[in-house]
């Protein structure tokens, strides 16, 4: 065929490919694999479920967080960054560094805890923010 031809990358433009496939490639760890993704914009309160003889949830409210742009949360003791990868949103920096959950709908998380195990917290987008 006229005017075609095959790129085929060599000496530096074949290393810059391969560190950059090397960097698109998928993460090995269970805690990483899925979609890149962030959680809709909103003010999240986080309860425990309550029992037949009072309240069906008991608000905690230390736990409160509000998603803002990008992969910005914001508590009352300061903001931080968040990484959501499939299901899996984990808390990477701020005040709540470290917590762990799993994404059950659209707007719904249930806390994991340390041993990887779900725990009774749940966290409900209880309002959209401009």
């Amino acid at each position: 065929m006229i005017g075609s031809k095959i790129f085929t990358p060599s000496g530096p433009a074949l290393a810059l490919f391969t560190a950059f496939g090397l960097l698109a490639a998928p993460a090995s760890g269970g805690e990483m694999q899925g979609r890149l993704g962030t959680l809709p914009h909103g003010s999240y309160v986080c309860s425990l479920p309550g029992d037949a003889g009072g309240p069906a949830w008991l608000e905690l409210e230390d736990k409160r967080f509000t998603i803002e742009n990008a992969s910005i949360y914001r508590t009352e003791n300061g903001s931080g960054t968040y990484l959501l990868t499939g299901k899996r949103v984990t808390f990477t920096r701020g005040p709540m560094k470290g917590m762990k959950f799993e994404r059950t709908g659209n707007a719904s998380l249930r806390w994991i805890d340390d041993d990887g195990k779900p725990g009774r917290i749940r966290c409900i987008r209880s309002a959209a923010t401009r």
